[in-house]
């Protein structure tokens, strides 16, 4: 066999095998290291039976903060946090998990002013960071993503879009959160959808050109393995596409119906097909098939649940999606009819999910415990957290709920039985 066809193949079959791992990884029990968690899904994991109330839960330790749309994350022994600093500086800040003591905080120069009609929703920062344990990746507003150690905050490497690509700094500034795969980082961002080296900052590819420039996405890309084929998936304004994460290649690509590009949730894998739901549109399910190897997507079915910016938890075989009306709607994946819908809440839910629990964080600050039951809506306790409005994605990790609202971020232990000095 030719030398140069043999390397490239060993090449692919190691990039496939890290791929593979860090889809098949079980991570920490004890940790929530992105967006939506350790499997992107808002799945918890673990040994501990999460408890019947929330009449336990007690705060550990609160700092206050600017204010900021991204979630915290958890990882080992640190909290990291974002904020936007007089609209002018973006700051990370590292806290000591036990105490909520600043170990360190790193910042550069990164603010924009998005379009009046989007004012209400702020100017600040919004993409969760991703941590792998060794570095902190962080997207910043005006489409920088930055690397920084976990150790020391240090700044590793930036990779400024607009200025190494000459895209457009998006006027809703950057919100996909950054997914570590590998030795790679992927992010919806330069007006399209990138694949970093996470050592260097290198630029290997960007696809999925966006032209106009009002924004890269509103979502987050995830790894799935769906119709026998490993692929990113990739829910950009107007369209769901399966990419290869190896070169970029388009495996499909799904229309989406959209209002003014407003497709926000992550997408959410069932089988082997693929779950999301439209701001004032429908809710939509599309069947991957392959045939001899190429992959292609249909409508399975569509509701007409109209979701906004809430990503739903799976549980079984049902989608509890909270909908831009506030309600909480549950639908069966199977066939997309819808079980019940509750009350009308607040206008955001972020949402984790254990066994067939759902833990809730509403906009307005509250917290809500719910028996994930399909034949109807149960909620087994809420209680105030926050008297600020919780726009970020919580965490949960291990007995930890860590809240961050516009005005600080809070850690409260949750357990059966909370720990005395």
């Amino acid at each position: 066999m030719n030398r140069g066809l043999l390397s490239k193949l060993m090449i692919g079959a190691f990039f496939w095998m890290l791929v593979a791992t860090a889809a098949a990884t079980d991570p920490s029990q004890e940790d929530w290291p992105q967006w939506r968690g350790p499997t992107r899904d808002a799945k918890v994991t673990g040994d501990m039976p999460w408890p019947g109330s929330l009449g336990n839960l007690s705060e550990r330790w609160r700092v206050p903060m600017g204010p900021s749309y991204s979630g915290p994350i958890v990882c080992g022994e640190r909290v990291f946090v974002t904020e936007t600093e007089n609209k002018k500086m973006e700051i990370v800040r590292a806290l000591d998990r036990a105490t909520g003591a600043e170990l360190w905080r790193t910042s550069w120069t990164g603010a924009i002013s998005v379009p009046f009609f989007a004012k209400s929703n702020g100017d600040w920062i919004r993409s969760t960071p991703a941590c792998d344990g060794e570095s902190l990746y962080v997207a910043g507003i005006r489409d920088v993503l930055v690397c920084l150690d976990v150790a020391t905050g240090t700044n590793r490497w930036q990779l400024d879009f607009p200025d190494r690509i000459g895209s457009a700094v998006p006027k809703f500034g950057c919100v996909s959160s950054p997914l570590v795969v590998g030795e790679f980082v992927f992010v919806q961002a330069g007006g399209g959808f990138a694949k970093v080296n996470k050592r260097n900052g290198e630029l290997l590819w960007k696809i999925l050109d966006d032209g106009g420039g009002m924004s890269s996405a509103f979502s987050s890309p995830v790894l799935a393995k769906i119709a026998g084929t490993t692929q990113l998936l990739v829910q950009m304004r107007e369209e769901l596409v399966g990419v290869s994460p190896e070169d970029g290649r388009i495996l499909w690509r799904q229309e989406v119906p959209s209002y003014r590009g407003m497709n926000i949730l992550t997408p959410t894998v069932f089988g082997d097909g693929i779950f999301t739901s439209t701001y004032k549109n429908r809710s939509f399910f599309y069947r991957l098939a392959s045939n001899d190897g190429a992959l292609s997507a249909s409508e399975a079915w569509d509701n007409s649940a109209q979701g906004y910016m809430s990503s739903p938890v799976v549980i079984g075989n049902h989608a509890y999606l909270h909908l831009g009306n506030g309600r909480l709607s549950c639908l069966d994946l199977q066939d997309g009819k819808q079980t019940w819908r509750s009350k009308s809440f607040g206008k955001y839910w972020s949402m984790a999910a254990r066994d067939n629990r759902i833990l809730a964080l509403d906009e307005g600050g509250e917290l809500l415990l719910i028996d994930a039951d399909p034949k109807e809506f149960r909620l087994l306790d809420r209680r105030t957290v926050s008297e600020n409005e919780c726009w970020a994605h919580l965490a949960v990790a291990g007995n930890d709920v860590v809240v961050r609202d516009l005005g600080g971020v809070s850690l409260f232990d949750w357990r059966d039985t909370v720990p005395t000095e």
